[in-house]
């Protein structure tokens, strides 16, 4: 008779096959994510809650996955405040342990809103509804509104002077310039845009010329169009060689040379603009 093996062993399981299948289910083989089990579909790991972390969205309710792809438990006596109240959502982040839940899509970042304990987000919902209650609070509102619009302003000047001192157009050439800055602010700058103008990682020259490269690849290239493989690093390439035609269409510009204005698909851009909408008079 065939003896099991001492691994398996239990006092309370005396069937061998038993045993595996206890075994098994006391020490589950990771899945697709670490504490994904493939035949259970997932295994929560423990977790304490003394700490704000960002989560991903999971199929199960009241269940989340950590950046390490662990399956987390939503702690008793949370909630889920759902997104759209942005002074609250940082009362609450700042008040204390918190799960930020964002799901990714592509390279852009929805926020789903975040889990915190229930009492804590009544509490503070309703210190914040009293706060705004407060004409005093209005007032604050309508400042931080100006400043806000001000420095909004400020930047757009910056930006755009920015973009022109990037193109560097030989002074023939200024008025195309100019133009050209017009538009590529316009595209940019506005808040929500979600555009490389709106980071604050690189310095504004930077910013302004990634912000020329990415406008000139979809107004003066085909890219839009493209079918491009979806093979790693095949998007970057294409990005990359586009990129170094709009520098070479700009290099045209920088020197006194005569350019032909109805075949230059930099012109043809700006004259689509002006079709559109004429914001060469209004930004």
């Amino acid at each position: 008779m065939q003896s099991t093996p001492t691994a398996l062993r239990n006092e309370n399981v005396t069937c061998p096959k038993h045993a595996r299948r206890q075994a098994r289910q006391n020490d589950p083989q990771p899945g697709p994510f670490p504490g994904l089990n493939e035949r259970s579909g997932y295994s929560c790991l423990p977790c304490v809650p003394n700490e704000s972390i960002e989560v991903r969205p999971f199929g199960k309710p009241g269940h989340v996955l950590s950046l390490e792809g662990r399956v987390l438990a939503v702690p008793n006596g949370w909630a889920l405040l759902p997104p759209g109240d942005a002074a609250l959502s940082r009362r609450i982040k700042a008040d204390g342990p918190s799960w930020t839940v964002i799901e990714l899509l592509g390279r852009k970042r929805f926020s789903r809103g975040i889990w915190a304990p229930a009492e804590r987000i009544e509490a503070l919902r309703a210190g914040l509804a009293t706060e705004r209650e407060d004409p005093s609070y209005q007032r604050k509102l309508d400042a931080g509104r100006r400043r806000r619009a001000a420095e909004q302003a400020s930047y757009e000047v910056e930006f755009r002077e920015a973009v022109l001192a990037f193109l560097g157009f030989h002074p023939r050439h200024r008025p195309h310039a100019e133009a050209l800055a017009t538009l590529i602010a316009a595209h940019a700058v506005p808040v929500g845009s979600g555009t490389v103008a709106r980071t604050e990682r690189i310095p504004v020259e930077e910013r302004a010329e990634a912000a020329t490269i990415a406008w000139m690849r979809h107004q003066t290239t085909a890219y839009d169009s493209m079918s491009i493989p979806r093979v790693r690093g095949k998007r970057r390439e294409v990005r990359r060689m586009l990129a170094q035609r709009s520098r070479e269409l700009l290099q045209a510009y920088r020197m006194d040379r005569d350019v032909d204005l109805m075949r230059c698909p930099l012109q043809a851009a700006l004259r689509r603009a002006e079709e559109r909408a004429d914001p060469l008079n209004g930004v």
